[in-house]
């Protein structure tokens, strides 16, 4: 079996979650993100025309961010996915067809998991991290339970009900990568409020992670 794409050595581990995001707002809003210091961005593939706002971000911003897609669910979206530029693979749970499918198309994957048993299915299919998800439910002591059944080298994400508040609770445990979602964008907000958002998570996260 081909292995997905390793996680790469992002300055800081946080993922911005677009979810509603329109393409005529696309580049605005990853602008904001960019500029603030993300390095990686995910656009749902519930949004409205999703590898639309894909493309364009890719476009404009691929050699600077990981461009990708969240709530992937079928082998046909990686394809699409991966055509449409975006490098990221994120899905709320853990399917080995589309994990071939992304490992096939050399993607960075980011599967949701929240058992123990979940958690290593991944593993063992190669996901570059993983994405404890809905986060808030396990909290940082459900995480810290299961990590430890874990490789220690595994890429652990929360993601869910987080936000830039938590940075240090999950710090303490050993997570460093976090999606953010609603704290950071709503549909209809404008670039300048998103702006505003970033630099708060940018600044929270360098506080607790240096």
């Amino acid at each position: 079996m081909t292995k997905p794409a390793p996680w790469p050595g992002l300055g800081r581990g946080l993922v911005a979650i677009l979810r509603g995001l329109k393409p005529d707002e696309a580049v605005g809003i990853a602008a904001a993100l960019v500029d603030a210091g993300f390095e990686a961005i995910e656009v749902p593939l519930n949004s409205p025309d999703p590898f639309v706002s894909i493309e364009k971000i890719a476009k404009e911003f691929g050699d600077r961010a990981l461009i990708g897609a969240g709530t992937v669910l079928a082998p046909s979206d990686v394809d699409r996915l991966a055509d449409a530029g975006g490098r990221l693979m994120v899905s709320p749970n853990i399917d080995a067809a589309v994990m071939d499918r992304a490992a096939e198309r050399g993607l960075v994957t980011m599967p949701g998991v929240f058992t123990p048993s979940e958690a290593l299915e991944a593993v063992s299919l190669g996901a570059s991290a993983l994405k404890f998800f809905p986060a808030s439910v396990l909290g940082p002591s459900g995480i810290k339970a299961i990590s430890a059944v874990l490789p220690g080298d595994a890429v652990i994400g929360a993601v869910g009900g987080v936000s830039h508040e938590d940075f240090a609770a999950y710090g303490k445990i050993g997570v460093r990568t976090f999606g953010l979602g609603s704290s950071l964008y709503a549909p209809g907000l404008e670039a300048d409020a998103v702006a505003e958002r970033a630099r708060s998570a940018i600044a929270a996260y360098d506080a607790v992670f240096g």
